[in-house]
């Protein structure tokens, strides 16, 4: 089956304050690099490089330093391009 659209990133929006020390990223490979952007919540438009980390393991993405997230926000974690 072909895929009309597929985002090229993963977003996360969260209801509650949380912090994040990892996450995961279904379908990416281990040791695939990925960049996590702050997005504005209503535009999507990226803010901020919040950090870059590998892919591990079943997709888990352990982050060098946990994100803290407020109510309303929101980020993208982007793959880089497959070597």
């Amino acid at each position: 089956m072909t895929t009309l659209y597929e985002d090229p990133y993963f977003a996360f929006r969260f209801a509650d304050d949380r912090i994040i020390p990892r996450f995961r990223l279904e379908g990416i490979e281990a040791g695939r690099q990925v960049s996590v952007f702050k997005i504005d919540p209503t535009t999507g438009e990226r803010l901020t490089l919040l950090a870059k980390a590998t892919v591990g393991e079943g997709g888990w993405v352990d982050l060098p330093q946990p994100i803290i997230v407020r109510a309303g926000d929101a980020f993208i974690a982007v793959p880089n391009q497959a070597q």
